[in-house]
């Protein structure tokens, strides 16, 4: 009687192991990381910036910015992208963003704009408008292309 207990012990030990690693396996595939790159808009930091506000309550309020474009005004662009990752995979972007801060010639705030990528075009979060054309809409999607990667 003894052999066989200890028969099925004999068995049942290495079925049990390998149901737990199989389980670990198929758990291990179920882990998703999250990555954020680049700047991080604060919830509520965009309406610490009034429009007319100073360049300088710009600077203290968001930080320094990514990128600033001095071709027709001023303007602080503040760049992130969020990407996930599960397990083995490769990473996927989620969400891109470009806070646009538009400054008139007394480098006081003109207008906020947040765009980002919806449907492979460049869209504004704050007005929910997409724009047409202009030097704006080929400079931020040249930004998208090299920061998105």
């Amino acid at each position: 009687m003894n052999a066989g207990r200890i028969s099925t012990r004999v068995v049942l030990r290495p079925l049990a192991t390998a149901a737990v690693l199989a389980c670990a396996v198929l758990l291990g595939g179920c882990f998703t990381q999250n990555y954020q790159r680049g700047y991080i808009l604060a919830e509520g930091a965009l309406e610490q910036v009034p429009l007319g506000a100073p360049q300088e309550q710009v600077l203290i309020t968001l930080g320094t910015p990514s990128t600033v474009a001095t071709v027709s005004g001023e303007v602080f662009y503040y760049i992130s992208a969020r990407t996930e990752q599960t397990s083995f995979l490769p990473q996927h972007t989620v969400d891109q963003r470009v806070v646009a801060v538009y400054f008139d010639k007394n480098r006081r705030v003109q207008r906020i704009a947040n765009y980002g990528v919806e449907d492979g075009k460049v869209f504004d979060y704050v007005s929910r408008t997409t724009p047409t054309s202009g030097q704006e809409l080929s400079y931020l999607t040249y930004l998208f292309k090299i920061f998105g990667k």
